[in-house]
């Protein structure tokens, strides 16, 4: 067994303890969070016996430990429950949600990766006045709270000029027009995918820069190569290898962006759902939800830790 399969191993061990932690603090913190899905059924008629009875049915009269073991016992089976609110598989409920948010997320990962280029012509340009121009439009664009920036870019963009939709991601009677959902999804997209262009253009410049000061590049420029070849062949490459962990997170990240702008925008993917059910104290999806991300977290960041040993020869995991 390499060290590197040793390592990973040992990753996951530890990823599956942290996700067991995770799943009894948020259980925990959720049970004793005042409230409960009774009170969301706004029924003036119902009494303090019904809700009890309510609550006896869903099992939330149960103490914390016992109520916790029956769900990790359905949960490590795949079943994670039925919604409070209508009754049904939370996992169907979130398989109908899903396709919207993965819609939104591949959007968001292309316009982000833009970003990329843009570093690479910033730091080929750099101190020109492109160099300072983008400069400035990203630290003013990393500094402004990104959900902000969606509800501007509504009351003054999609408001008054009708470019583009206020939110949603279809037009009433339009549901099957590919064009139409497009149109819907330019603005979302931009605004999220906005935290990562800055941050791969900026991060891009500063390792080319870095790069291209180091002895082996210096050697290049000796030895009477092209300028043009010696960014393609050498400082290029190095400098994207401390992208990959970077891009990874990133997309690991728009899990959690997607409860912000998919709530900004009215987007019916799983992000508003999580928002939704928080609310309604919907404990079966909102502990649903939350596993899932948190595992798709963890699996992200063990891919990172296998793929960086392929793109960097020098990484060795004993």
């Amino acid at each position: 067994m390499t060290g590197t399969t040793r390592y990973v191993i040992r990753r996951v061990i530890q990823n599956l303890a942290i996700l067991w932690l995770i799943s009894i603090i948020a259980f925990t913190l959720m049970r004793l969070a005042p409230g409960g899905p009774a009170q969301f059924l706004d029924d003036p008629r119902m009494k303090k016996e019904d809700i009890v009875r309510i609550n006896e049915s869903y099992g939330l009269s149960d103490p914390i430990p016992v109520q916790y073991g029956k769900w990790f016992s359905h949960v490590i089976q795949g079943d994670f429950g039925r919604s409070f609110i209508n009754q049904r598989p939370v996992l169907d409920i979130i398989a109908e949600r899903l396709p919207a948010t993965i819609t939104l997320n591949i959007a968001t990962i292309i316009i982000g990766v833009l970003g990329i280029p843009m570093g690479i012509l910033m730091a080929v340009k750099r101190r020109s006045l492109f160099d300072k121009a983008m400069s400035i439009f990203n630290a003013v664009g990393n500094a402004a709270p990104h959900w902000w920036l969606g509800l501007l870019a509504i009351i003054f963009i999609a408001a008054p000029t009708h470019w583009l939709p206020l939110g949603g991601m279809y037009t009433i009677g339009k549901e099957n027009d590919i064009l139409d959902r497009l149109w819907h999804l330019i603005l979302p997209a931009t605004i999220a995918a906005l935290g990562d262009w800055i941050f791969f253009s900026r991060y891009l410049r500063s390792s080319i820069l870095e790069v291209i000061r180091l002895d082996y590049i210096r050697t290049a420029h000796a030895k009477g190569l092209h300028e043009r070849l010696v960014l393609s062949r050498h400082a290029f490459r190095n400098a994207l290898i401390p992208l990959v962990p970077a891009f990874v997170g990133s997309v690991t990240g728009l899990i959690g962006g997607a409860v912000i702008f998919e709530t900004v925008f009215s987007w019916p993917g799983i992000g508003r759902l999580a928002v939704q059910s928080t609310f309604n104290r919907d404990y079966p999806v909102v502990m649903a939800l939350l596993m899932i991300g948190s595992l798709l977290t963890v699996i992200g960041f063990v891919i990172v830790d296998i793929v960086y040993t392929f793109v960097d020869p020098r990484v060795k995991y004993n």
